[in-house]
């Protein structure tokens, strides 16, 4: 039989090779859950152990899992529009009106790997390798035309041909986590992120841009950084626990190729983060999970930046403004509050799971426009999850989330009443997972 851990360095590897097209269901662009069990509970699971994928959510649990490999797959579909209005008066060229339609996004269907290894020092300490990632802005919209144009004029969402983005967040997590007391445990994990991002249709922005060669069409670029995540669990009664954990942002390197989109030229750090959650067992075979969640969008400026009046700034002559500057525009996202419920039935030999999350709109009706490329607007996610016994020291996990679709509606920044944008968002997602006890 191969050695755990060497087992664990062959599926990791492979995880890895899978990753870079990676997207999920998403509060904004954040997970909705990372492990399959997890998923299947709306992504509860702060106060409640369940698989080698609990760095991700509080890595106190990941002593109290056992050693164990979780290696899954989940397929993922996310379906994203947008529809510009019919202009109620046709503006001067430099009001920017977009095509009038309903445009679909292509890249409908990923396919997502997840990878989880702990292993128990002792009885009372274990060390971990978990993979997980962030996704779901892999946008890319057809060279859209308007019917009439002469030849030559220019295509596409923003007039500079097929318009999207393609951001993937990897996240690499050592933890150790110990039981301090029979009732208390706690971990830390250690973070290495890696980011890869490219970005297409965006040249006709050049003039609000400090790098114009460096916005649009560069091809992948990519970013590295580190922080922390720490955690705590712990038993108030036999029938009640609470857990907490906390995500330092993560100050990532900049992208070099797009510092002429992204504010402060090219940084587009990972926010922090922290959770709150608690466990019933009203009965043994019962137990319901509520979770709470905030995600700092504001920690990051090329994502909570708003478009106006920061471009505003910059036709006045203020480069601090424009796309890349200081205080550059960008997608005016809001923080997130993400609530969650999960339930859990135990019939010994097999598990049956249910969850439903709901957050907060991140993104204003102002900021329609830019977000054409990147509609995070999902709110609401139902979900269903089982897991069956194969032998005594292995399982199946299988998941199911439907997020309802959403679309945000306002006027063109650039075109005011003149113009009216929606962007929407409807996602499917299917899990499964194979976990190995040794």
């Amino acid at each position: 039989m191969m050695n755990p851990k060497k087992h664990a360095l062959v599926l990791a590897v492979a995880a890895t090779m899978v990753l870079p097209g990676a997207a999920m269901a998403t509060n904004g662009y954040f997970g909705n859950g990372y492990g399959v069990k997890s998923k299947g509970m709306a992504g509860a699971g702060v106060a409640m152990p369940l698989d080698a994928m609990d760095a991700t959510t509080n890595p106190a649990n990941m002593v109290n899992v056992g050693s164990r490999i979780d290696a899954g797959l989940t397929w993922f579909s996310p379906r994203r529009s947008y529809t510009a209005s019919q202009p109620t008066q046709q503006l001067p060229q430099q009001a920017f009106q977009l095509i009038p339609g309903t445009f679909e996004s292509d890249n409908e269907n990923f396919l997502i790997p997840n990878f989880g290894w702990n292993h128990m020092i002792d009885d009372v300490s274990s060390v971990g390798i978990t993979l997980a990632g962030n996704g779901g802005m892999n946008t890319e919209y057809p060279n859209v035309t308007f019917p009439g144009n002469p030849p030559g004029f220019p295509n596409g969402t923003y007039y500079a041909g097929k318009a999207g983005v393609d951001l993937m967040q990897l996240a690499t997590m050592v933890t150790y986590a110990r039981k301090v007391t029979d009732q208390v445990s706690m971990g830390i994990t250690g973070i290495f992120a890696y980011a890869r991002f490219k970005a297409t249709g965006l040249g006709s922005f050049a003039g609000f841009s400090t790098s114009p060669a460096n916005l649009s069409n560069k091809g992948y670029d990519t970013s590295t950084g580190f922080g922390i995540k720490a955690g705590i669990t712990g038993d108030v009664t036999d029938s009640f626990s609470l857990g907490a954990s906390y995500q330092s942002k993560i100050d990532m390197s900049e992208f070099d190729e797009y510092k002429g989109l992204f504010a402060e030229q090219g940084d587009f750090d990972i926010p922090s983060t922290w959770s709150l959650g608690a466990k019933f067992n009203p009965v043994k075979e019962h137990t319901i999970l509520l979770d709470y969640q905030r995600i700092n969008y504001s920690d990051v400026a090329a994502i909570s930046n708003p478009i106006l009046p920061n471009l505003g700034m910059c036709q006045m002559g203020n480069a601090a403004g424009c796309l890349g500057g200081s205080n550059g525009a960008g997608f005016g996202w809001e923080d997130l509050n993400v609530y969650r419920i999960g339930y859990q039935y135990d019939a010994g030999n097999w598990q049956a799971r249910a969850g439903f999350s709901t957050n907060d709109q991140p993104i204003p009706e102002s900021e329609t426009m830019f977000n054409i490329i990147a509609p995070g607007v999902v709110k609401n996610h139902w979900t269903l999850g089982f897991t069956t016994n194969v032998s005594k020291s292995s399982s199946l996990d299988f998941s199911f989330s439907y997020a309802p679709s959403v679309e945000v509606k306002g006027d063109h920044p650039f075109a005011g009443a003149t113009q009216q944008i929606g962007i929407e968002m409807e996602q499917y997602e299917i899990g499964a997972n194979y976990t190995w006890k040794y």
